[in-house]
């Protein structure tokens, strides 16, 4: 059974010390990457609400105390299996640049030597998809009020919350954007000063508004009063997007990507979001004998990093807002895609200048929950950079998202150049895999920009080729390919980094087949993986928590 292990203590292939648990519960498991955040989501089961309902709780909760990481300001992007109808269902969630300003326009306010467009500040939000995403998904599933699904994180803006290590760490990394914008200081720098560990820190205006969102709906974020305070707020500061520019924002619901692995349905997030990559990676690697190659030994990690440099090539080559440019994701994510991308790989040897196959013709948080029914919902919500575009939308309290300025390019005949009306390209992606008969088992995702992708297949390839426990899984040593497919990154030259308490013969042999290695402290990368199995027969539930956040799993 995919995420279980016989018992806590056995033995396993991974070369590394367990440093938690795996959470057994059957009449409801939550996780995510903080403990109000999961305190929220495991209240509303105890009340009676479903997995939906947990987990719109929890991402409302998490706006307030992961203010760094998601919010009103940013995009929300779900999967959901129902025990009644176990074919998942994806809702997708992302605004549009301004209407108003053109790919000219950006470029007269160009950053990096021109190559980039404003990284933060007024002009880098894309329009919020997070409020749509969140009613999209109670629409269709909820069972209990707005109103009473709002209420911690309301209580937790009003009358505040103690910041934690983790949370306090990131106002000194951006104390100078904050200190740009009035706005943004005057919540996140009171009386002037970086909250501290322990500080209690208040966000009223922000309160204000869940209050009148929870309360109004849909038509309050994006037709409504705080529409119109958020345009005025960007308008009389420099920036672009208007009132108008939300009136007619809307989530998609739709089927997910998804593709075959070791017998299972692997479901990913669609465009615009670059979910295709862990696919079309799993599909590479499809005929090789990964449990033999070993997922955490060099065979194992070169051929995943090499995997990963091809479909990211092919992300940036034909991926772009889904209703602008026609991507070929049928053929990307087909068997004879892989074959001809697997050929592109020596196995005894790394290639730093990957290029795209030839058709012929960042921070984020995630949770996720399954109830004591088996609803299951995996769910990843972010405002792109740490504390986004810096701003703070005058008296809604609500931080603005910098995905425009931080995900677009500005390279003419990319299919994610920047246009006015136009979705950027997303490195958020969460997945969803059902076992060999169909049924729904597992949910997992992570935050980590376009470590998301790479850390989902590691992830996956230990669950299903080494048959670890979701806790191993979640805590195995992470690599990652760099540069990706951020704009400000690429051009760099590639190189592969891998956490210090990896194995260092295998550094070694990474080397040696001719990788840069850079070795980064042991369990610093930005990952924050959270893994629940369902075991479909038992009804038992299990999690992993990563612990590189203060991430927290519960159970009833």
């Amino acid at each position: 059974m995919i995420g279980f292990s016989d018992e806590l203590t056995a033995p396993t292939p991974m070369a590394l010390r367990r440093r938690g648990a795996p959470v057994f519960a059957t009449g409801g498991l939550v996780a995510s990457a903080h403990p109000l955040v999961s305190s929220s989501m495991l209240t509303t089961l105890a009340a009676g609400g479903n997995a939906v309902d947990a987990a719109i709780a929890g991402a409302l909760t998490a706006g307030v105390v992961l203010p760094a990481m998601t919010g009103l300001g940013g995009d929300l992007f779900a999967l959901v299996a129902s025990p009644s109808d176990p074919e998942p269902v994806a809702v997708l969630s992302s605004g549009i640049s301004p209407r108003g300003a053109s790919l000219d326009d950006m470029r007269a306010h160009a950053e990096g030597d021109g190559r980039l467009l404003p990284q933060h500040g007024p002009l880098s939000p894309s329009v919020p998809g997070f409020v749509a995403g969140m009613f999209a998904l109670h629409e269709r599933y909820g069972t209990r009020p707005m109103t009473e699904l709002a209420a911690p994180a309301i209580r937790y803006a009003a009358d505040g919350f103690p910041v934690s290590p983790m949370v306090a760490r990131w106002f000194p990394m951006r104390e100078e954007l904050l200190r740009r914008f009035p706005c943004s200081a005057a919540v996140f720098l009171p009386n002037g000063q970086r909250p501290r560990v322990g500080t209690v820190l208040k966000q009223p205006d922000l309160a204000r508004s869940l209050a009148a969102i929870a309360k109004g709906g849909n038509d309050v974020f994006y037709r409504g009063e705080i529409a119109r305070q958020i345009g005025a707020y960007l308008t009389a500061n420099g920036g672009a997007m208007t009132a108008e520019d939300f009136a007619d924002h809307e989530a998609t619901v739709t089927a997910p990507l998804s593709t075959t692995y070791r017998g299972h349905t692997v479901y990913q997030t669609g465009l615009p979001t670059q979910g295709f990559v862990n696919l079309e990676a799993l599909n590479i690697i499809a005929n090789d004998d990964m449990g033999t190659l070993g997922v955490d030994r060099a065979p194992g990690i070169h051929l995943m990093a090499e995997a990963l440099k091809l479909s990211f090539a092919d992300r940036l080559a034909y991926a772009g807002d889904p209703t602008v440019v026609d991507a070929p994701l049928d053929r990307l994510l087909s068997v004879d895609w892989a074959a001809s991308r697997r050929e592109q790989i020596d196995p005894t040897r790394a290639n730093p200048n990957v290029q795209p196959g030839i058709l012929k013709p960042g921070d984020t948080t995630y949770l996720c929950v399954i109830d004591g029914d088996g609803l299951m919902v995996s769910l990843i919500c972010s405002i792109s950079d740490a504390f986004g575009s810096g701003v703070v939308a005058g008296e809604t309290g609500i931080v603005l998202n910098n995905r425009a300025g931080h995900c677009f390019s500005l390279e003419e005949g990319s299919p994610n150049c920047y246009a006015p009306g136009k979705k950027p390209m997303h490195t958020l992606n969460c997945f969803l895999v059902s076992d060999e008969h169909g049924t729904p088992v597992m949910v997992g995702g992570t935050p980590g920009g376009d470590g998301q992708p790479q850390w989902n297949l590691q992830m996956l390839t230990g669950l299903l080729d080494a048959g670890l426990d979701v806790q191993e899984a979640a805590e195995l040593p992470r690599w990652a390919v760099w540069p990706a497919t951020y704009p400000a990154e690429l051009g760099n030259p590639v190189e592969l980094r891998v956490e210090a308490q990896t194995d260092q013969a295998t550094i070694d042999a990474l080397a040696e087949l001719g990788h840069t290695v850079n070795v980064v402290p042991a369990w610093s990368m930005i990952s924050g993986a959270q893994l629940i199995a369902r075991d479909p027969e038992r009804h038992v539930l299990v999690d992993g928590s990563d612990p590189r956040v203060e991430g927290m799993a519960e159970g009833i």
